[in-house]
C-alpha cells in the first residue's frame, strides 16, 4: 500500500510542505515518484516519518534528527540532553501550577498573598546566560530593564503582538506563500519593526549595530534552534521566515 503526499500529511497531522521539505533535505525520501511528479510513500516511509515526528516532539532540530537516524547508537546520548531540558521545563511548569493554585486558595480564603510564592516558576531571567553569550551583558541589562519597566497590561500586549506575528508567519508558510512575495515581505517588515522595538539588540531603534546582518542571522537561528522554529510551525515554517527575512534584508536594510 502507498500513500501520496497529501494522504500521508493528513494521516500524520503534518503538512505537504513539511514532507516536501523533508524530501529536499534528504530526511524522508518517497518510495517512488510517479510520472505525474507526485511522491508516494510505502510502509518504510511511514515508519521513518513516525520516528522523525517523535524526535521533533522532543525538540530536536532537523540536523540532529538526521544524525540520530543515521547513527542509532548515538540516539541515547542525543536524547539525554533534550530529556533533561524537558524535565527542567516540567519542574518549572509544576512550580507555576502550584503557585497559581496557592494564589487562588489565598484569594478564596481572604488570606494575604505571599509575593515570593506568587511568582515561583515565572523567572524570565533563566535565559540570561544565553543572551549574554550571544549579544553581551549590556544587551541583556537593557532588555531586562525594558521588560521590568512594563506593567502587566503592556507585557500582555507585547506578548499578544508576538503571538499574532508568529501565527501569521505560520499561516503564510502553510499556505505555500513565496518568501519574496508581497505578503511575505510585509510579514518581514513587521518582524523587523518588532525587533527594533527591543532595546539592547543590534536591531534596536537608533542603534549602531549591523541590522542587516542581525536580521539575516536571526533567520538562520530560527531554523537551527528548535525552540525558535516551534514558534513558526516547525523547521519548514522557520525556513520560510529565514528566506523571507533574507530577501527583505537584501532589499531594504
Amino acid at each position: 500500500m502507498e500513500w501520496s503526499v497529501q494522504q500521508l500529511a493528513k494521516i500524520a497531522g503534518t503538512t505537504s510542505r513539511t514532507l516536501r521539505h523533508y524530501d529536499s533535505v534528504g530526511l524522508l525520501k518517497p518510495s517512488r515518484t510517479g510520472e505525474n511528479g507526485y511522491r508516494y510513500y510505502g510502509q518504510a516511509g511511514l515508519l521513518r516519518l513516525q520516528r522523525i515526528l517523535l524526535l521533533r516532539e522532543l525538540g530536536l532540530g532537523l540536523p540532529a534528527v538526521a544524525e540520530v537516524l543515521a547513527h542509532e547508537r548515538q540516539a541515547e546520548t542525543a536524547l539525554a540532553g533534550h530529556l533533561e531540558w524537558l524535565r527542567q521545563e516540567q519542574r518549572r511548569l509544576a512550580r507555576q501550577i502550584a503557585s497559581v493554585q496557592r494564589t487562588i486558595e489565598a484569594v478564596k480564603e481572604g488570606r494575604d498573598i505571599m509575593a515570593e510564592e506568587m511568582f515561583d516558576g515565572f523567572d524570565h531571567t533563566r535565559h540570561q546566560d544565553e543572551v549574554e553569550q550571544r549579544w553581551g551583558k549590556e544587551a541583556y541589562a537593557q532588555g531586562d530593564s525594558w521588560w521590568r519597566g512594563k506593567d502587566a497590561a503592556q507585557r500582555e500586549a507585547w506578548k499578544q503582538r508576538s503571538r499574532q506575528l508568529a501565527a501569521d508567519w505560520t499561516a503564510a508558510a502553510e499556505a505555500g506563500t513565496a518568501p519574496d512575495s508581497p505578503a511575505a515581505q510585509d510579514l518581514a517588515r513587521r518582524q523587523v519593526e518588532w525587533l527594533t522595538g527591543i532595546p539592547g539588540t543590534p536591531a534596536a531603534a537608533g542603534g549602531s549595530g549591523n541590522l542587516k546582518g542581525y536580521v539575516a542571522g536571526l533567520g538562520e537561528l530560527y531554523v537551527a534552534d528548535p525552540r525558535f522554529a516551534a514558534n513558526y510551525g516547525g523547521a519548514a515554517g522557520a525556513a520560510f521566515v529565514r528566506d523571507a527575512l533574507a530577501a527583505y534584508a537584501q532589499k531594504h536594510l
